[in-house]
């Protein structure tokens, strides 16, 4: 007999969300306790993944039956503990593995700033500055070290694995050189110079971060004698020429700073230069839910904020750049294609 599917009822669903906190909290916990990497192939008992995780059993077991109703892990008839395609991603070693993007969206300073939230609304910036009586990240690195190591595990994580499709999506056929603008490690160009054998790549960032580059790009590294890394802050200048600029998810500060970034690009490059610039949109994407959410994350951190496909093409056409093309990289990204006009 086939029973027929039910619609959650909008009081039930309405429980469901206001208890969304729950949900995130106990992603956190199976991601701090390791849970998906004490889990193997095979389904094992509680009271042996209690042991393998250092934990009672029991309570061990109210949180895998809670994340079990979002589709994290599930409970066998047995009573044993299996993977589901959603667990194994809190797994480290798997290739597509959220794991740090789990402990960064759940990070201590988030539940200090998520009530604040009706007061960044209000007044439209951020509510870290309030918290903790300086800018985000001098908060991040002079006071909580720990939450900067896992925001630079997660953007690294993040950065490997759409570094791949930009990679695949982008083609340079005729290029001879790329420069990464604001590209952190430098993921991106050193996929790209793989993709191209004869191609030359710069690697801009600040120098605190260029200095833990990609290790391909480091001296002794595969991909070294084909790339320059320079230390520098594209909102200041972009003393780089080459045929082809990435900005890749760096345009979410404010409405000047993405000015002067794309001025500076525009002018470094000069007539006939391809520009792509790639973001995450809160519009048109199959990942709206986490874009949105992100979006609220930027407005309480660092009063910054995701684009609409309109607000990005509004910027890019006001700093004098022409979009040939916009296309999704992957369901969280997509690149517009632009190039200077002669």
């Amino acid at each position: 007999m086939t029973t027929a599917p039910t619609t959650t009822p909008p009081s039930m669903r309405l429980r469901e969300l206001v208890f969304g906190a729950a949900c995130a909290a106990a992603l956190r916990a199976a991601a701090r306790l390791k849970v998906a990497d004490a889990l193997g192939d095979s389904p094992m008992t509680v009271q042996d993944l209690a042991a393998a995780v250092k934990t009672e059993p029991k309570p061990l077991l109210r949180l895998l039956r809670a994340l079990s109703c979002y589709g994290v892990f599930t409970e066998q008839a047995d009573g044993t503990i299996a993977h589901t395609d959603l667990s194994r991603l809190l797994r480290e070693d798997d290739p597509h593995s959220l794991r740090a993007i789990a402990m960064w969206c759940t990070e201590p300073w988030t539940w200090d700033a998520w009530p604040k939230l009706d007061e960044a609304v209000r007044s439209g910036r951020n509510v870290v500055q309030d918290l903790y009586g300086k800018e985000f990240f001098h908060y991040l690195n002079e006071d909580a070290p720990e939450s900067a190591d896992v925001f630079n595990r997660a953007m690294t994580t993040s950065s490997v694995q759409s570094a791949r499709d930009v990679a695949d999506l982008l083609d340079l056929t005729g290029s001879t050189s790329v420069a990464d603008i604001g590209g952190g490690q430098g993921h991106v160009v050193a996929s790209l110079l793989e993709k191209y054998p004869s191609m030359h790549g710069t690697l801009l960032d600040l120098p605190r971060v260029v200095r833990n580059a990609d290790a391909r790009l480091r001296p002794g590294g595969a991909l070294a004698d084909r790339v320059d890394i320079v230390g520098g802050d594209c909102r200041e200048a972009v003393p780089v020429r080459a045929d082809v600029y990435v900005i890749k998810n760096i345009l979410e500060w404010d409405d000047e700073s993405t000015a002067r970034t794309l001025r500076n690009v525009r002018e470094a490059g000069g007539p006939g230069t391809r520009v792509v610039v790639i973001e995450n949109l809160v519009d048109d994407t199959p990942s709206m839910r986490f874009s949105t959410a992100m979006d609220l994350l930027l407005l309480l951190n660092v009063g910054g904020a995701k684009h609409t496909t309109d607000s990005m093409v509004s910027r890019l056409t006001a700093a004098g750049l022409v979009i040939d093309d916009i296309s999704p990289v992957n369901p969280y990204l997509h690149a517009f294609d632009c190039h200077v006009p002669g």
